[in-house]
């Protein structure tokens, strides 16, 4: 049986404050399909790819598929901060850091925790928040002090930010997490669409023009349903001879840079953050056909890293992780919640800053 390291506040304070502590937390993660090992699963498709996935080969053959990208996976523990809807039950992570929220088009609301760049995204910059934004990153850029962007988005801390269209200020990632499947095979599947009438028996259009437009998908009858409609060797999901494997990484010496105004304080909140988001479960459905949970047979440990190599298994989990980013943000104080508007007269002016800038004169 692994030993496995007691976990005390000063031990978790350490791996913020102490700059010869250790270099990172990690998992390895193995996860399966709901419908059991083996079974198919569907990751995500791109366009120009062979198969239609994001495959690897290395130098034996062995095929390696992205599941989920570290972006993708950053875009789902993000908005586990977000504030829970009137109708759902109270969000306990919602309190650890400040709720900023953008009204747009008919009172339509979206979160900074929902957008992709974070502090540097085009929505952040359509506010009245720019120019504070804009601030957090030159006092960063400045004096490497990440307080006033602890206080407005503390989340692009742990997930990382690149202000590149302004600033130029570029932050790295915390907490970096990755789902990849080992050995895989590809398979493609076929379908076939019949329409609920004969519409050229019913005069519709003629018979010239239905078999027309079932050699071609793109036809307007095609799409729109009036013929049949075959699709022959589309992407049919994979098989994981090698596992499904989530990683994901603390990046201590990263959390350790951050420095400003009560840099104890800011770097124990944000590695509580980090905590949170790395431990918190995840619902697994990450979309259509591709809902995995984690092998209940094989549970993953956490290990702390040490400098030379050394890896220790740690006793932590979700509960534990909540209970120290609880106290090490009300130790930093968080920041004020946040209710600003989007107006296109600013988005206009950052599309086309010199433009706008001509016009003002």
């Amino acid at each position: 049986m692994t030993d496995l390291l007691s976990l005390t506040d000063d031990i978790i304070h350490g791996w913020a404050d102490d700059p010869r502590g250790p270099v990172a937390l990690a998992l390895k993660q193995r996860l399966i399909p709901v419908e059991g090992e083996g079974a198919v699963f569907f990751p995500p498709t791109y366009a120009d790819t062979k198969d239609g996935y994001a495959i690897d080969t290395l130098s034996d053959g062995t095929k390696i598929v992205q599941v989920d990208s570290v972006g993708a996976q950053a875009n789902r523990m993000e908005p586990l901060f977000k504030r829970a809807k009137p109708d759902q039950p109270e969000n306990p992570l919602a309190t650890l850091v400040p709720q900023v929220d953008v009204t747009y088009g008919n009172e339509k609301t979206l979160s900074i925790l929902e957008a992709g760049h974070r502090l540097g995204d085009a929505l952040i910059r359509s506010t009245e928040l720019k120019e504070e934004a804009q601030a957090a990153f030159l006092t960063y850029l400045d004096n490497g002090d990440a307080h006033p962007i602890a206080k407005l988005a503390p989340t692009s801390l742990v997930f990382g930010v690149w202000d590149s269209r302004d600033t130029q200020a570029k932050l790295p990632r915390i907490v970096q997490s990755a789902i990849r499947a080992h050995d895989i095979d590809v398979l493609h599947r076929s379908a076939q669409f019949n329409p609920a009438l004969d519409y050229a028996a019913l005069g519709v259009f003629d018979d010239e023009d239905k078999a027309k437009a079932e050699r071609d998908a793109k036809s307007p009858l095609a799409q729109r349903g009036f013929v049949h409609v075959p699709a022959v060797n589309a992407p049919g999901g994979v098989i994981a001879r090698g596992g499904i494997w989530r990683t994901v990484t603390i990046n201590l010496v990263a959390l350790r840079q951050l420095g400003g105004e009560n840099a104890v304080a800011l770097r124990r909140y944000i590695l509580g953050l980090s905590l949170v988001a790395a431990t918190e479960p995840q619902d697994g459905f990450l979309r259509q056909g591709c809902l995995l949970t984690p092998d209940f047979d094989a549970p993953a440990l956490w290990h702390v890293v040490a400098r030379n190599g050394q890896r220790q298994a740690l006793a932590l989990d979700d509960a534990r992780a909540l209970d120290y980013a609880t106290k090490a943000a009300k130790a930093f104080g968080v920041g004020a919640d946040r209710r600003v508007s989007f107006t296109k007269e600013r988005a206009k002016a950052d599309v086309k800053p010199e433009e706008t800038k001509k016009k003002a004169k």
